[in-house]
Formats: structure tokens, C-alpha cells, sequence
């Protein structure tokens, strides 16, 4: 069974076809700068392609990308039907649904409700699978696969902010949390790799890269989230604040004379180990600079490492314990001072690293010390793949 998964952001449309009954990768690529100046990346086994191409919108990419999966010399099907159903990555659900859905009119309803709450990705993802259903033969299921929906398990306690209850009633004023498709894939993959049942288990999960988050996992079921009504939240991120006192933003505003476009783009786009070291986003470049002597550069990845160990601590004294913690994503599956740095002060709730095991790892790995009492593990996240498998399972 042919699977095709999409996730359409702003100005690209990222795609892998997976054949699902052996977990393989047929093709995958992205078509990017629609509406700009239009690129498009294909790879295969066979073929790696990057071209020029005229993208004016996204209905154009998703046709480019399907004829380019059907080409007599570098395609991978012969034909659009052999595509069995295609799932779409989906940001926000708000509060409506807690796990992956057939796309009908009421769901797209839902995700065109949502688009106050996801306004760069909600606009998108809804054009990617309106594109598709005009694209592919009529009745070609489509499966909305939601950041969200993996977060939506909460107690009103971990999700409710202290406001006024009417703006909860009234704009659905919450914390969703986001990665969660990643979050749902690492957590259920960790039980499998370390062959524990989830029921029972106590495990963070902490998706390190540009966009950080951490869940407190209970049961196989989210009780907790570092992110809230939007990515914003949690840890220090590349170019995010994470979390700040809430008076800084109208504090600056007055100070700077900025509009709230101004101020969304500081603490979304200026912000984070970007905004206190100078040197970039990119946690690489940032280890260099480290290592030279910049001091501010040492700074921003102190503070990530600390906000993170102050997260973990808290989501184990929340759930009474914990027996697991996965890294995953960019940063937590490759860099592993930063897992090593993290884990250092925590033997107190049990954690301990093995520097041996750690040094270099990049691949599904048990990183703790024979002797540590809570299993840290590195498990590489698939978001694509997990896509795949929701998608297959909803459609049967």
C-alpha cells in the first residue's frame, strides 16, 4: 500500500510515498518558495533531482510533485492511483479532536476554526488537502494528522491558564502543546525498543531542534507539555523566548513604540539562543563558538540546558517519579554533550549517564549507566513514518 504524506507549510510542500507494508521510503522531496520563485528537491534510490521550477501556488506544487512521482523516467508509480491515501500533517485541532481523523467537511471546518490559532501553518496544511482532493482520483482518503492531538489527554489543571475562565469560553484560551506527533511515535517506540508495556510507565520525552518541547508521558497517555497556545512556550529555543514573564511584552512595546507585528516577530523570530548570543540559531555553530571563548554563545546553551533539567525535574515530581527519558529531533538525537549536560544534576531523581554509551550516539541507544534507576535512551523521531502508519490504520 502506497502512502503519500504531506506537510504543506507557508511557501513549501514537503511529501514523502512510502510503501507502508515494508516501511520503506519510495521517494521523497519538497517543493518550496511556491509563490516566490519555485524550487523543487526529488529523491529516490535511483535519482536525486533539484530544479528551477514556476510554483505560483500550492494547488500547482502538490500537481508538480505528483506528476514528478509519475514520471516515465524518474518516477516511483505509474499512475496517481496506485496513491491509497495521503496524510497530512495539521498543526492546530484547537480542543476538537484528540487523535487523527478522515478529512470530511466538518474537519476542515474545524481546521479553517483553527486558523486564529495557527495562523502560518492551519491556511497551508487546508490548502495542501484541498490541493490533493482536486489532484487525485475522487474519493482518495485523506487523513488530518494534528500536532495537537497527541497533547489533548491533559487535566484541565496542566492545560488551563490562571486568566479569566470567559476567555477560555470565549477564544479557547488553553495550552495545546505541538510536536505531538513526535512525541506520540518516540514514546510508543521507547516502550517497544526497551520491551516494557506503556501501561504503567512513567516517561519524558524531550524533543530537542530549532523548536523545543517537552511531554510528561503517563500510561502511554500526555499528562503534561512544555508548549501552549502556541510553540512559544516552554524552553528556549533557537529563535523563540520560550517562557518569559508575561509584563516584558508590553513593557517593551511602550519602551520601543512597536505594533503587536513587531513584537510577534522579536519574540518568534529575534528571540532565543539567536537573541542572546548573536551568532545564530543553529546549536552547531554555537558549540564552535563556545569552544572559542564567546562568552554569550556559552550563555544561550547554558540556559537551554538549565531551563530543560528545570523542565524534566518538574514533570517527574509531577507524575511521582520517572522511569524513562527519551531525547529525539535534531539536537536531542545528535549532540550529546547536550543530553550529557542535561542529565548531570538529575541522579537525585535517579538519572545517570554513561559517558561511554553517550559519546557519539545518534542512533536507538540506551545512554544511562547499567546502574542508573531511570532509562535514558536516544530514540531518532520519524514524524513522516508515524504519519504513514496513523494514516494507514484510520483508512484499514
Amino acid at each position: 500500500m502506497n502512502i503519500l504524506v504531506i506537510n504543506c507549510g507557508s511557501s513549501s510542500c514537503k511529501f514523502q510515498l512510502f510503501d507502508i507494508d515494508n516501511g520503506t521510503v519510495l521517494a521523497k522531496g519538497n517543493a518550496d518558495r511556491i509563490g516566490i520563485d519555485g524550487k523543487l528537491s526529488y529523491k529516490t534510490s535511483s535519482a536525486d533531482l533539484n530544479k528551477d521550477v514556476a510554483l505560483p501556488d500550492h494547488k500547482t506544487a502538490v500537481k508538480l510533485v505528483l506528476a514528478q512521482l509519475t514520471d516515465p523516467e524518474t518516477g516511483v508509480i505509474k499512475d496517481v492511483s496506485e496513491i491509497a491515501a495521503v496524510g497530512h500533517r495539521v498543526l492546530h485541532a484547537g480542543k476538537y479532536y484528540s487523535e487523527s481523523v478522515i478529512v470530511n467537511d466538518d474537519v476542515k471546518r474545524v481546521i479553517r476554526e483553527c486558523f486564529p490559532l495557527g495562523p502560518l501553518h492551519n491556511p497551508a496544511n487546508l490548502i495542501g488537502i484541498e490541493a490533493c482532493e482536486a489532484a487525485l482520483p475522487a474519493g482518495t482518503p485523506q487523513v488530518a494528522v494534528f500536532d495537537t492531538a497527541f497533547h489533548q489527554t491533559m487535566p484541565p489543571k496542566a492545560f488551563m491558564y490562571a486568566l479569566p475562565y470567559e476567555y477560555y469560553e470565549k477564544y479557547s484560551i488553553r495550552r495545546y502543546g505541538f510536536h505531538g506527533t513526535s512525541h506520540r511515535y518516540v514514546s510508543k517506540r521507547a516502550a517497544e525498543f526497551l520491551g516494557i508495556p506503556q501501561q504503567g510507565l512513567k516517561m519524558i520525552t524531550c524533543h530537542l531542534g530549532n523548536g523545543s518541547s517537552f511531554a510528561a508521558v503517563k500510561d502511554g497517555k500526555c499528562v503534561d507539555t512544555s508548549m501552549g497556545l502556541t510553540p512559544l512556550a516552554g524552553i528556549c529555543m533557537g529563535t523563540r523566548t520560550g517562557d518569559i514573564d508575561p509584563a516584558i511584552v508590553p513593557f517593551i512595546m511602550q519602551k520601543e513604540g512597536w505594533s503587536p507585528e513587531e513584537m510577534d516577530t522579536l519574540l518568534n523570530k529575534k528571540s532565543g539562543v539567536l537573541g542572546i548570543s548573536g551568532v545564530g540559531s543553529d546549536f552547531r555553530d554555537l558549540e564552535k563558538a563556545s569552544n572559542e571563548g564567546n562568552e554569550r554563545a556559552k550563555l544561550a546553551l547554558d540556559m537551554f540546558v538549565y531551563q530543560g533539567q528545570k523542565i524534566i525535574g518538574s514533570y517527574a515530581a509531577a507524575m511521582g517519579g520517572v522511569d524513562v527519558i527519551v531525547f529525539t529531533a535534531g539536537i536531542g538525537e545528535n549532540t550529546w554533550k547536550i543530553r550529557e549536560e542535561m542529565i548531570a544534576p538529575l541522579e537525585f531523581i535517579g538519572a545517570r549517564i554513561d559517558p561511554s554509551k553517550n559519546t557519539g550516539t545518534r542512533t536507538e541507544a540506551v545512554i544511562s549507566a547499567d546502574d542508573s534507576k531511570v532509562k535514558v535512551v536516544v530514540i531518532p523521531t520519524n514524524e513522516e513514518l508515524a504519519i504513514a502508519q496513523e494514516t494507514q490504520a484510520l483508512i484499514g
